[in-house]
């Protein structure tokens, strides 16, 4: 693993899932981790198995798709460790299970406030730091949905492409400045279905893990990958190992999108 010793980092969305992955890959290769979350008790978990663990970390409790919030994230950050270096953009739901015209507007809005709102506004607050320092690290987590079209998916698939051409923008914009910005498509990860699993009955959630490793077992690798492997790469593109990476769109999803599956066709 690359180290990033000393660097200050916050991680969104860190309470569970890839995001815990990130926090804790990045609290092993020796950054100050800001554990934040909608999900107080999830969030405070992470924070204190890193600090167990000899890390140092503390949680602050934010939903990024509110300005205030996500900017007295980044000031907290600063008062606690003196700087910030890397932000990991990783907050965000799903939605779907519906086509399009069945989307309710105001379920679109909190997928899109969520994904790509709060991507934008973590970033808005943390680069005024990054430029004073000539230096700074964004790592965005988009989605292969970002890069494929998925069924009854159309809120998330449409945050998830917004991040990928923003991560190209801001990468443009602040390259100069000795900003680098990348992000991460991550495939079928294990995490238990993430935010959806606590509320599916034990029956839905075994019927939805089974088809989660039916079609992660049609990728090349064959299997779903482990949240430690999307944190690694997370702890890579943060480090100066990357140092001439920006703009990159990396896919980390076991080949998910390089072949078209043909699936039952082939049996």
């Amino acid at each position: 693993m690359a180290r990033i010793d000393g660097k200050t980092a916050i991680v969104t969305g860190s309470g569970n899932g890839i995001g815990r992955a990130m926090a804790l890959a990045f609290a092993a290769a020796g950054a100050n981790v800001i554990v934040s979350d909608v999900l107080v008790e999830d969030g405070e978990r992470t924070a204190a198995a890193i600090t167990e663990a000899g890390g140092s970390a503390f949680f602050v409790a934010a939903d990024v798709a509110d300005a205030q919030q996500a900017e007295n994230l980044v000031a907290a950050t600063v008062k606690r460790f003196g700087s910030i270096d890397i932000l990991a953009n990783n907050a965000g739901i799903g939605g779907g299970k519906v086509r399009l015209h069945e989307v309710e507007p105001e379920d679109f809005d909190r997928v899109i406030n969520v994904n790509l709102r709060g991507t934008f506004l973590c970033s808005k607050y943390a680069i005024p730091y990054f430029l004073a320092q000539q230096d700074g690290r964004i790592v965005n987590t988009a989605s292969t949905y970002g890069l494929i079209g998925a069924p009854n998916a159309a809120a998330y698939c449409a945050s998830k492409g917004a991040i990928i051409n923003l991560t190209r923008q801001m990468a443009v914009d602040y390259g100069p400045d000795g900003i680098r910005v990348n992000a991460i498509c991550p495939g079928y990860i294990d995490t238990g279905l993430g935010r959806r699993g606590p509320e599916l009955t034990p029956d839905e959630f075994q019927a939805a893990s089974a088809i989660r490793e039916k079609a992660a077992g049609m990728q090349p690798l064959g299997r779903q990958g482990q949240p430690s492997e999307i944190g690694e790469v997370a702890v890579f593109l943060s480090s100066d190992a990357a140092s001439f990476m920006t703009g990159s769109i990396v896919p980390v999803d076991g080949g998910c999108i390089t072949t078209f599956n043909y699936g039952e066709a082939s049996n």
